[in-house]
């Protein structure tokens, strides 16, 4: 039996973030007889996946952070040169320049720029300094990536994109894993100390400006007048945790307000779920918003989520400019309409990981030089 052929992948920090929990969904499903990878990321992570990947056989190596660039780039470019790696696979949106400087830098023939975001200006310099960087990843990258149309065009430009250059690469999940459990809402309901009957909107996310949690809140504030029982279950944590939590106080609904923080398995938390709502400032291919579909909840996302992403008929899109009052309307039309044809919906729209892996699998195996 021949050796695996080693990926080194590269990520941002080993969180419960969608990037990492995309890449973990391909290595449980990829064959690792045939296929091995090494996960790169930043030191302080709080990694959760630990165990699950000593006990797979990856290789785990935390490194500085791009904020020490100098650092940054000695650790990874060391790496690279010592384990003579024929493919590196980077994740960071435009900061995988980097990574990718460091493998043209040690040799490695074969460097995948994968995006699987887009960006907002209401970040400020943040995105001045993606904007600024975006150019200079194809200089390194020998194969472009992107988890949707939006993100590759966004990444790459529309004439690369239409040139048939970009792989498009779904964030693609374990359909069945996330199917309705009757047992899973119910005990869920009990562990939450909520009844069967009252309505429950989800999110699922990290805490980060992205995800637009305060117009969530806000549009929230406005469906709880027409129901007050109502409660809104939040999975996640992040770096906007203080001004969230400033704003749950100042719109008075903290008794209505349950927030979960992070969870290494969120699939039965769906199930307790009466609807889900993702309203984004910018996606790329949000890894929640198909785990809800196939689930089968009825979906309320805003018109940034690819339409890629907006598999079942009857998931709604607003504009975030539709304010507080029309998402409030879209939250009630919603609630409780949850389908049992998700499964099928979700392999027809190719969303199954078994068949993505299969692909990746079958590219990671086309590169290998002997």
């Amino acid at each position: 039996m021949s050796t695996p052929i080693r990926v080194a992948q590269v990520l941002n920090r080993m969180e419960s973030g969608g990037v990492e929990a995309v890449v973990m969904n391909y290595y449980r499903h990829i064959d690792r007889e045939k296929v091995q990878f090494d996960f790169y990321f930043f030191e302080g992570s709080s990694f959760p996946q630990r165990q699950e990947l000593e006990r797979m056989g990856a290789g785990i190596f935390s490194i500085p952070a791009y904020s020490h660039p100098v650092s940054y780039h000695r650790a990874l470019h060391r790496a690279f040169k010592e384990r003579k790696y024929q493919i590196v696979h980077a994740h960071l949106s435009t900061m995988s320049l980097f990574a990718l400087f460091a493998a043209w830098r040690a040799g490695v023939p074969v460097r995948i720029c994968h995006n699987h975001s887009t960006a907002h200006w209401g970040e400020g310099k943040k995105t001045l300094l993606k904007y600024l960087l975006r150019p200079f990843n194809k200089l390194f990258a020998t194969q472009y990536f992107a988890c949707s149309e939006t993100a590759g065009r966004w990444m790459y430009g529309d004439r690369c994109f239409n040139k048939g250059k970009v792989h498009v690469m779904p964030n693609a999940i374990d359909i069945g894993r996330f199917a309705f459990c009757e047992d899973h809402r119910i005990r869920l309901r009990k562990q939450l100390g909520i009844g069967g009957k009252i309505p429950i909107l989800g999110h699922v996310g990290r805490y980060t400006y992205a995800k637009n949690h305060l117009f969530l809140l806000q549009c929230f504030a406005e469906y709880l007048k027409q129901q007050p029982q109502a409660r809104l279950l939040l999975i996640g944590e992040g770096e906007c945790t203080a001004r969230i939590q400033q704003e749950i106080a100042r719109l008075q609904i903290g008794h209505a307000v349950i927030q979960a923080g992070p969870q290494r398995d969120t699939a039965p938390f769906y199930s307790a779920m009466d609807a889900f709502c993702l309203p984004s400032f910018y996606e790329g291919l949000p890894v929640v918003a198909l785990e809800a579909q196939a689930n089968g909840l009825p979906c309320l996302f805003s018109q940034i989520v690819p339409v890629q992403a907006c598999v079942l008929p009857q998931t709604l899109c607003l504009k975030l400019s539709d304010g507080t009052a029309r998402w409030a309307e879209g939250i009630a039309k919603q609630m409780g309409k949850r389908t049992d044809q998700a499964q099928e919906a979700m392999a027809a729209a190719h969303f199954d990981i078994r068949e993505q892996c299969s692909r990746l699998e079958r590219f990671y195996l086309g590169q290998r030089r002997t």
